[in-house]
């Protein structure tokens, strides 16, 4: 079931077409990945979602009812661009955002000092925001994204500026909110953490989306012919007739080899010539990486569009 759909999305800024009927639909306690080149339209998707504008067509439904003022309490959005008031002390303004989503001074508080002790940043309570560093802010507004415990989550390039350390520790929050049944939409062009987090993603090129689904269903769509082996024994494979070779590794005793399945050939042929060279240990499909199929699937839009 889908907490958040959107169908047929239309925006257009002036000569600019932001979004072609765009459909998209994020399934219920999950993290979903927002994908896209510069310019693709992600930015203009999620200011629709926060009701920033709205679409000049079509519609975004938030469990199953079309998103109006009675949403914006269901919804915590991280935008990429920080927005904190300098002047202001950090906990004064942490209560201020979370009066601002209907929580009450009290409870504000209670939640508050929960998760800066979480977060190992109570010190920062009576610091004026202009005395932390961009990491420190960003932490702060983490905490005042998710206090109100929204259904629906929204992270714009959230680990901009954090060290690995911090990253980290976010990324754990992020799958803890998940497991605790928030449903998440992470925007971002760090392939890396999109493996680490996502459960599925929709890649939005040229204001459309071009690819969606399931992670690990695409990456298994487009592993092709690819495969790896690995074998005890240290004898030299070399190409054949049934494969190209593309990666040879020796370590401790084993090789592992990386090729491409010649057209028409079958596997068990391939298992029986890694057999007559040694013990095989594991055969298992090249899976590519979320970088690689980005880059591919863009590509091939971009041809496409060219023709």
């Amino acid at each position: 079931m889908s907490l958040l759909v959107a169908e047929e999305v239309v925006k257009q800024y002036s000569n600019h077409l932001a979004l072609d009927r765009l459909n998209m639909s994020v399934p219920n306690k999950s993290i979903y990945g927002l994908l896209g080149p510069n310019g693709a339209g992600k930015t203009t998707l999620l200011r629709i979602i926060n009701q920033i504008t709205a679409p000049d067509s079509g519609r975004v439904l938030l469990d199953g009812a079309k998103l109006g003022p009675h949403s914006l309490t269901k919804i915590g959005y991280l935008p990429e661009e920080r927005g904190l008031y300098k002047k202001m002390k950090v906990g004064e303004q942490a209560i201020y955002l979370a009066r601002l989503k209907g929580l009450s001074r009290h409870e504000a508080i209670r939640r508050l000092r929960y998760w800066f002790k979480k977060l190992e940043i109570i010190e920062w309570w009576d610091k004026k925001v202009e005395e932390l560093s961009k990491g420190m802010q960003q932490k702060i507004q983490f905490v005042t994204t998710v206090l109100h415990e929204p259904e629906l989550l929204i992270f714009d390039e959230p680990f901009s500026g954090f060290d690995p350390i911090n990253a980290r520790t976010l990324k754990e929050e992020i799958l803890s909110l998940r497991d605790k049944g928030a449903t998440i939409i992470f925007s971002t062009h760090n392939m890396e953490s999109v493996e680490e987090l996502c459960d599925h993603i929709t890649l939005i090129d040229r204001a459309r989306s071009i690819l969606e689904g399931n992670i690990e269903t695409i990456r298994n769509q487009w592993a092709g012919n690819e495969y790896i082996v690995r074998y005890s024994g240290d004898p030299e494979m070399k190409e054949n007739a049934l494969f190209n070779l593309l990666e040879t590794r020796r370590e401790n005793g084993y090789t592992d080899i990386r090729f491409n399945a010649k057209e028409n050939m079958q596997v068990n042929d391939i298992i029986k010539e890694v057999i007559s060279k040694g013990e095989m240990v594991s055969f298992n499909p090249a899976l590519p990486s979320m970088n690689e199929i980005f880059i591919r699937v863009v590509e091939a839009n971009k041809e496409q569009k060219s023709k």
